[in-house]
């Protein structure tokens, strides 16, 4: 597999990798058989995308200006959406939960659906009702003509942010007869999103392999012109504080702070291979006499901690499940008004 060029050694033809899916063992997340094919080579360089049409910075647009503002005025509590895929009611429920709570929610697919409302359509959905809206954008699904063309939508939508990702593989959903398109990386999506005058963040994996080159593949990012990076759950606010002293670089940072409020998110949480929360996060919550009390006073603490490192500008309120979505807004709401 080393011995390819990266884009075809790597399932999801990523040329700006690792993605944050590498298992603890270095494995391929698509194939458990094969070790991830950037473990053994540098952390490769921006160049620009195709390496032959780098793009350029444009003026933001008026939301973008706006979020950058207020990102430095004051830090954002920013929530993921826990909404079925597909369903306007259950986006309109979530919506009217958050609304007033949250400064944006993090609108990305749905984890346990691979067909989605477009991005562009989704913010329409929220943004009607009054919420700011962080969409997230994966290249799984897009060949570049179509990701520009979402660019474009959500600009005219004033969307708060854009949140690049490679993406899940189809393999790994329950549509592996769908082709993954991957023509592009998020890298590569981040640079297109600035050029078109976004906001633009990316995420951070400091618990995933390469772990000792993680900062470095930020700094690419940063390069490729990322304002923020969502740090993905490493283990509690110390980690967070190494990784962040270790960018060495100025970009604002939102960590994610999980939410979980009864056993079967917990169980949810455990399933993600390559996510570390602090120590006897979710033993706490399974042995409490009230489970969803404690899951909100612990992201509330945790919340906290994040805030006071140094770069952090807010946090991502994090989780959800099949089932229960109003459930969770209610508790990220919850969250919220704690932290306010």
């Amino acid at each position: 597999m080393s011995s390819l060029p990266l884009i075809h050694a790597c399932p999801k033809r990523m040329e700006y990798g690792p993605c944050g899916g590498v298992g603890f063992d270095g494995a391929c997340e698509i194939d458990a058989g094969h070790r991830c094919a950037f473990l053994s080579r540098p952390t490769v360089p921006w160049t620009g995308v195709d390496r032959t049409t780098p793009v350029g910075p444009a003026p933001r647009t008026a939301a973008a200006a706006e979020t950058l503002t207020s990102l430095d005025t004051r830090p954002w509590v920013v929530a993921d959406l826990p909404a079925r895929a597909l369903s306007v009611a259950s986006i309109d429920a979530c919506a009217a939960v958050l609304s007033g709570e949250v400064d944006a929610v993090l609108a990305g697919d749905a984890g346990s659906a691979r067909v989605q409302f477009p991005p562009a359509y989704r913010a329409h959905l929220l943004q009607r009702r009054g919420l700011r809206v962080w969409t997230g954008l994966n290249m799984r699904d897009r060949n570049r003509v179509a990701i520009e063309g979402e660019l474009a939508a959500l600009a005219v939508e004033g969307v708060a942010g854009v949140h690049c990702v490679t993406g899940d593989h189809t393999r790994t959903g329950h549509r592996p007869d769908a082709a993954p398109v991957f023509d592009l990386d998020s890298t590569e999506a981040t640079a297109l999103a600035r050029a078109a005058g976004h906001v633009v963040s990316v995420a951070g994996s400091p618990a995933a392999p390469p772990v000792e080159r993680r900062a470095a593949r930020l700094r690419e990012k940063l390069r490729a012109g990322a304002d923020v990076c969502f740090v993905n759950h490493a283990g509690g606010a110390a980690p967070v504080r190494r990784f962040i002293d270790e960018v060495g670089e100025s970009v604002r940072y939102i960590p994610c702070v999980p939410v979980v409020v009864d056993h079967a998110s917990a169980a949810l949480l455990e399933s993600f291979t390559t996510l570390v929360l602090p120590d006897g996060f979710l033993a706490r919550v399974r042995l409490a006499r009230e489970p969803r009390a404690e899951g909100i006073a612990l992201a509330v603490a945790l919340a906290e901690e994040m805030l006071a490192l140094p770069g952090v500008v807010g946090v991502n309120l994090s989780g959800g499940r099949e089932g229960a979505e109003e459930s969770f807004a209610e508790a990220m709401a919850e969250v919220a008004r704690r932290l306010r």
